[in-house]
């Protein structure tokens, strides 16, 4: 992937890791969009930097994707990029009352929005790159989480496959997996003792330029290595009895 000379569309770019991509990316000279569900974060990003565009759009509506990539496809029909990035996480229980309800958010957002994304700009002749983020939960669940490290665990799956299937049109699939950073996901103060986003960026940022295409970070790049016995152990360490 070039760093720079990009015209680069980020989901949830207003916040957490997407606006670490999304700073680090203006730095190395690219043309950043962003969308979000928040419009007034949204201005508030695009206040601290001028050049981003920005675009409200409530991804869990299939109706506000269309009409995402309509409208990129008439004012910025020459993106090269495309960052999967937004995503919700919450904590709950199977036995909660309002689990299930909860539950088709989390698909929604998490996988469904991401693959009909990826389908609808994958016919845009000017896209060469899509980055998909996932999560080091994709390899070992947190059973706190349960429906969002299966989400992610999915979407894991299918970047392996889209990478494959993508070649024929010279599109790159690129998949980060970051750790838990420290994010207002899932809620705030939750995240509060792990690693900055900032680490993690420029983590990502070397290993893009190394022209690595499955990019971890610390807690993700263990599990991506380790074995079955390694996995096991981890979720016994991270869901105790």
């Amino acid at each position: 992937m070039n760093l720079s000379n990009n015209k680069i569309l980020i989901t949830g770019g207003a916040s957490g890791i997407g606006l670490g991509l999304t700073e680090r990316f203006i730095k190395e000279g690219n043309t950043v969009i962003i969308c979000g569900r928040r419009e007034s974060v949204l201005k508030e990003v695009a206040g601290k930097h001028p050049g981003v565009i920005t675009r409200a759009c409530d991804l869990s509506d299939e109706k506000e994707r269309i009409a995402l990539f309509k409208w990129v496809s008439d004012h910025h029909s020459d993106l090269d990029v495309l960052v999967n990035n937004a995503g919700i996480q919450q904590w709950m229980a199977i036995t909660d009352a309002d689990f299930f309800q909860r539950a088709k958010q989390e698909i929604i957002t998490n996988i469904e929005a991401p693959l009909h994304l990826m389908s609808l700009f994958a016919n845009l002749k000017s896209l060469k790159t899509i980055l998909n983020v996932t999560s080091g939960l994709s390899f070992v669940p947190l059973t706190k989480v349960p429906v969002y490290s299966a989400t992610k665990a999915f979407f894991h799956s299918f970047t392996l496959s889209a990478r494959a299937l993508l070649k024929s049109k010279n599109i790159e699939v690129i998949e980060l997996i970051p750790p838990a950073l420290n994010t207002d996901l899932g809620g705030k103060g939750l995240h509060d003792a792990a690693p900055p986003v900032s680490d993690f960026i420029e983590s990502v940022f070397q290993q893009l330029k190394d022209g690595k295409t499955e990019i971890t970070f610390g807690f993700s790049e263990s599990m991506a290595k380790a074995s079955q016995d390694d996995l096991k152990n981890a979720f016994n360490r991270m869901n105790p009895a």
